[in-house]
């Protein structure tokens, strides 16, 4: 057993932040939000009430809410982001989304870092961005 003193190696870095899960009360829409407009493909659909979905290199799950779940109190999650790899692309999304009915919560626009995005809503709320981001959006 470690005493309080003993320190530890962290075991080395993360593959990164590939993997988010959300609760939803109308998974077949969240469903057809990320596959039919943001191009998500369908990884695994254990049963009626979870689908994973991947846009090649993370993972997406959707989970029907649990019956008596209370999705309620303080939201601790700010949004979710999808990289684009070109900045002009961001646009074309933005156009995109609005001919489609999607929400949106902030037009795109240019951040002081050299990012551009806009925000929207899925079909649960919860807050997505699409940012084309430099250090990452080439990878």
């Amino acid at each position: 057993m470690n005493s309080a003193s003993d320190k530890l190696v962290r075991p080395g870095s993360t593959g990164g932040l590939r993997h988010v899960a959300l609760y939803c009360d109308r998974l077949e829409d969240s469903e057809r939000f990320y596959v039919e407009l943001l191009g998500m493909t369908v990884e695994w659909r254990p049963d009626t009430d979870n689908v994973y979905l991947t846009s090649g290199n993370d993972n997406l799950a959707l989970h029907r809410k649990p019956e008596g779940y209370q999705m309620s109190g303080d939201q601790r999650l700010d949004h979710i982001g999808f990289i684009i790899r070109d900045m002009d692309a961001v646009d074309v999304w933005h156009e995109f989304f609005v001919a489609n009915g999607v929400k949106i919560m902030a037009v795109p626009r240019t951040h002081r870092d050299g990012a551009r995005s806009f925000y929207c809503h899925d079909p649960e709320g919860v807050t997505v961005q699409l940012i084309y981001h430099p250090p990452i959006s080439s990878n």
